[in-house]
């Protein structure tokens, strides 16, 4: 019985994910994360190519997340979008070659489109 009762109550609380979820959607979401796996991307190859950027992509994933005002669950999609943008060309390059540089222009050009795209469904 306390075991179904366990079940019972993993259930409730994975049903329930979902919906808060849900909740904390927005209509821009996919360009969203897009954008936060871009710029761990970039921060990444930047890095890679001796761009001396620091922590600068880094910091413009904080003042989207810090614009955001988001729950504690819609800060940890975006952080992972981002993360997994950085350790996805963590596991493709160490070293900065032609490819790399041409995929930090791509990057660039698709972000100045999503940011575009992200302005003007901005609330």
């Amino acid at each position: 019985m306390r075991l179904h009762t366990a079940a019972m109550a993993a259930w409730c609380f994975l049903a329930a994910a979902p919906a808060a979820h849900a909740q904390d959607a927005k209509p821009y979401d996919e360009q969203l994360m897009r954008l936060s796996e871009i710029l761990g991307a970039v921060h990444y190859l930047r890095e890679l190519c001796s761009a001396n950027d620091g922590q600068r992509w880094r910091d413009h994933m904080r003042t989207l997340i810090d614009a955001e005002t988001a729950s504690a669950q819609r800060k940890a999609r975006i952080t992972r979008s981002f993360n997994q943008g950085y350790r996805s060309y963590s596991r493709t390059y160490t070293t900065c070659t032609p490819s790399a540089q041409t995929a930090i222009e791509r990057f660039m050009i698709e972000a100045v489109e999503l940011t575009d795209a992200l302005v003007e469904k901005a609330p």
